[in-house]
């Protein structure tokens, strides 16, 4: 069982990218269009998934980055206070 376990992990790896490169946007795709991601996914297998997954998958944005704001109490949000 164990010597499946290499081509059961690029059978996962391959259809999670080409799952993710499917149900991205085509202005988040990075590097190349989407449509030649897709290709590369189908035809190269496990190292054009990878190659997708490093070069191609749009980034998230790390700490910093982005909208989130910093959680305070109710007692100190003057937006609940307003509404008192």
């Amino acid at each position: 069982m164990l010597r499946y376990l290499p081509i059961l992990i690029a059978i996962a790896v391959t259809l999670y990218a080409l799952i993710d490169c499917a149900r991205t946007e085509q202005e988040l795709v990075r590097g190349l269009p989407k449509w030649a991601w897709l290709l590369i996914i189908i035809f190269i297998g496990t190292i054009g998934a990878v190659a997708y997954l490093y070069w191609g998958r749009p980034r998230n944005p790390g700490p910093g980055r982005g909208g989130k704001r910093k959680i305070i109490g109710p007692d100190d949000d003057p937006d609940f206070l307003r509404k008192l």
